[in-house]
């Protein structure tokens, strides 16, 4: 069966997963689900409301508190976790569809999404689940003091609509070894395969009610999170307007604790004694069409030496122009659409936005102005620090070039933005390199030198967003730290 046919067959049950079971949403209001490929409705759900999260906050804590899923063993909850990993990839090929349909990103991508991201970070998690060791302290010889990490309680997360199902993962699977109860709410744009990973946790051994879904939108089922008491923890990733919107309703509610990975405007700096141009044009290349430049962390702003720009700019350009954006359903797709009409009308605005500032669009990409959220690569040389498109995330296919002539006016480029989440530097000089790592102001900076080797991803390290793009660790073993509370425990004798 192709995937057209395939696709043709999907049905869609989009309600809140609570306990265990699926239940109608207490809202009145629908939302339909658009397919980007073809700006068709795929289904209609409801818009989820402040009931529906009181219900599954309620069924979590219950869930927490009888110790079905927070007093279990952690090489037991690493067990199960493991399992659910394995489904995921047994049933890779529904929830790849799912993704592409929703999302429009190519079925290839999605696969990959599914049959590897997505799985790999869930056993990343569970391999570090006996990892939270707490510490003791030489008080006395009638006194024990220790440090015990335990689980926080219920915790909320909110995900985004560029990696489906590895943003779900992210944030359940350290929520889950951890000990903790789940209520997610995912991107009202692609709620399904967040619905399908419940389902498959369930299947896996996770208890009815530890982790429960309440698809909707930001302004009912959102908004209902973070203002929620019973909530101990709100993880979100998404726009920093939003995040700083759930800070305020945190803080209106009981103040809980937020980890926060939002915005993002990444450079890539390109030092004149890299010897391999091609090489770095490829992986500028691959970091602005990767998931059509819908990446937070996506090296979008490209900073090169005077002495190298116009050849590095020469072969990105030759690369870009045969980028076609394809049907995501064709296997051979590597390029689809943007995953809604507001993403296409977004970008059509900064592309207009940059040429009116004076950039100069070296390559302007083809805009499909309906049947389709197409928008081909673009890419804009002469940028000035203060325009719109050089400080701004565009969220898109779009490439903004500057050039620095020292080092220290590269590092003055590379900070000179409110975001702070990513960079990588291109140089062979290793004193350079170390000094750029330290400058950079960003959570993960990562050094090149133009081999064909691309850093793998390590499980047990995670990093820290800086300025406006958050704050708060979810990967690794600090990731595990974070859905936790530390306790301060005292034994004192006779």
């Amino acid at each position: 069966m192709s995937w057209t046919e395939r696709a043709t067959a999907t049905q869609f049950k989009i309600e809140p997963l609570i306990a265990g079971r699926y239940r109608p949403s207490d809202s009145t209001d629908f939302i339909s689900c658009i397919n980007p490929a073809f700006e068709t409705p795929l289904c209609e759900f409801l818009v989820g409301s402040s009931s529906d999260v009181d219900e599954a906050v309620r069924v979590a804590r219950k869930a927490f508190e009888n110790g079905c899923w927070s007093q279990m063993s952690p090489a037991k909850r690493a067990d199960i976790l493991y399992r659910l990993a394995d489904l995921i990839i047994e049933h890779k090929a529904e929830i790849a569809l799912l993704d592409t349909l929703e999302m429009g990103k190519p079925i290839c991508a999605s696969l990959q999404d599914a049959e590897s991201f997505a799985p790999s970070r869930i056993r990343g998690y569970a391999r570090l689940a006996e990892s939270l060791l707490g510490v003791s302290a030489p008080i006395g010889v009638a006194t024990l003091a220790l440090n015990t990490y335990e689980p926080r309680g219920v915790v909320g997360a909110i995900t985004p609509w560029n990696f489906p199902i590895v943003n779900a993962v992210i944030k359940v699977a350290p929520a889950l070894i951890a000990g903790n109860s789940v209520v997610l709410k995912p991107s009202e744009l692609t709620p399904s395969s967040a619905l399908k990973l419940a389902e498959l946790a369930l299947e896996a051994g996770v208890p009815e009610g530890v982790f429960n879904v309440v698809p909707g939108l930001g302004s009912t089922v959102g908004a209902a999170l973070a203002l929620h008491s019973q909530v101990d923890l709100l993880s979100f990733t998404g726009s920093t307007a939003t995040g700083r919107k759930l800070l305020e309703l945190s803080g209106q509610s009981n103040g809980k604790p937020l980890l926060l990975e939002c915005g993002g405007k990444s450079s890539q700096l390109v030092f004149d004694d890299v010897r391999d141009l091609d090489r770095v044009a490829d992986a500028t290349v691959e970091s602005v069409l990767w998931n059509q430049g819908q990446v937070c962390s996506a090296r979008t702003r490209l900073l090169v030496h005077e002495a190298i720009e116009e050849d590095l700019l020469e072969r990105i350009v030759r690369r870009l122009k045969t980028c076609k954006p394809g049907n995501p359903l064709d296997e051979s797709t590597t390029f689809g659409p943007l995953a809604s009409a507001a993403q296409r009308d977004r970008v059509k605005a900064y592309v207009a936005s940059g040429i009116r500032a004076g950039a100069d669009p070296i390559l302007q990409g083809a805009i499909r102005e309906s049947g389709g959220c197409y928008v081909s690569p673009t890419i804009f040389a002469r940028v000035k620090s203060g325009m719109a498109i050089a400080r701004e995330e565009i969220f898109g296919p779009v490439l903004c070039v500057q050039s620095f002539s020292t080092e220290s006016e590269a590092i003055a480029l590379a900070n000179d933005t409110p975001y702070g989440l990513a960079a990588t530097v291109w140089t062979q000089h290793m004193g350079r390199a170390r000094r750029l790592a330290r400058a950079i102001k960003a959570g993960d900076v990562q050094v090149r030198t133009a081999g064909e080797e691309w850093p793998e991803v390590v499980t047990a390290l995670g990093h820290e967003p800086q300025k406006a793009s958050g704050f708060g660790v979810e990967i690794g073993v600090k990731g595990l730290h974070s859905y936790s509370t530390l306790k301060s425990i005292t034994f004192k004798g006779a």
